[in-house]
């Protein structure tokens, strides 16, 4: 039986600070399995940065244990490393001077690939992120979109278990972060897992199909995106532009499933903004919040499913003594 892509079992990491001890994760369980892209997400302080580093080998949990490929990061870091392929977001780590391949290929063998088969395997990994046709060209001459993609064929070179992907499509214009997006979305394909984190919760929506929230350092929530998504007990959010301020606020109360969130003046239409949850879009929620108001008032009236950011910010909250 092939083993999880990574299995996080009851990880804790406490340090001293101020002669104090203080925990930053607790407890905390979760796996990625072959073939799945699941999403990391925390507010600032909820542990993600020191999870990710004991996952990469580059610190000491106090308690627990995590396998990479079933590999246990403490007992064989060297052989973990071997499994793992870590991209962070930016354009750095790259050699400048060096083509495309080479770059490749250097990364190739340091990872401990046959000298016979680094040209091969470098041009596949060049092949799988859109890079094949600039193979021989200077890495100092790409794009950053293109340098975050020759970051993923690096980290293809490895043919890891798991690859973790930390901010990949940070600073990317909307063409480059899609054709990261579409790479990414391939690598299950490969039976790489994928342990996903983003401050751009797009890319986790796009991609994830699981998504785990730390909160204080401990799991709050590790679901299917779907069911993850209806946590917010509204399929949609409503925003009403009108030429007067709303003189009613919807509780949500009665059965009408709607609520008001907030209302302010903009200044650039000079009209109001008031926008609303509603539990399910229909006719009948649109007379609803169309009684609102007096006749004439409203001047647009704009729909959207609610999203993962909404439901983070409700669900993702700092505990006490965590950053917001």
């Amino acid at each position: 039986m092939t083993p999880a892509a990574l299995v996080v079992d009851g990880v804790g990491r406490d340090y001293v600070d101020r002669k104090k001890v203080v925990t930053a994760l607790s407890e905390v369980s979760f796996t990625v399995g072959r073939g799945e892209i699941v999403g990391l997400l925390g507010v600032n302080g909820a542990g993600k940065t020191t999870l990710l580093r004991i996952i990469a080998t580059l610190l000491t949990a106090t308690r627990g244990r995590v396998l990479v490929d079933g590999v246990d990061v403490a007992a064989d870091p060297r052989a973990v490393r071997t499994r793992l392929s870590v991209v962070f977001g930016g354009d750095r780590g790259l050699y400048p001077r060096l083509s495309a391949l080479d770059n490749a290929m250097l990364f190739g063998s340091l990872s401990g690939l046959p000298t016979k088969s680094l040209g091969p395997a470098a041009r596949d990994a060049l092949a799988s992120v859109g890079l094949l046709d600039v193979a021989d060209r200077s890495v100092g001459a790409f794009s950053k979109g293109m340098k975050q993609r020759l970051h993923l064929a690096v980290g293809l070179m490895a043919r890891p278990a798991l690859m973790m992907l930390d901010e990949p499509t940070v600073g990317l214009d909307p063409l480059e972060t899609e054709r990261l997006r579409s790479v990414v979305a391939k690598l299950p394909e490969e039976g790489v897992g994928v342990l996903l984190t983003s401050h751009n919760l797009q890319d986790i929506e796009r991609l994830a199909s699981r998504v785990v929230i730390l909160r204080g350092g401990v799991v709050s929530h590790d679901l299917p995106l779907a069911t993850l998504l209806e946590q917010s007990g509204a399929a949609t959010t409503v925003v009403v532009l009108s030429d007067s301020p709303c003189p009613v606020t919807a509780e949500g109360d009665g059965g009408s499933g709607i609520r008001t969130l907030s209302s302010e003046r903009t200044s650039e239409e000079a009209l109001w903004r008031t926008e609303f949850e509603v539990a399910e879009w229909s006719a009948e929620s649109l007379r609803e919040l169309s009684r609102l108001w007096p006749a004439g008032a409203i001047k647009d009236v704009r729909v959207q499913p609610v999203g993962l950011e909404q439901v983070f910010n409700r669900l993702a909250g700092p505990r006490t003594g965590e950053d917001g």
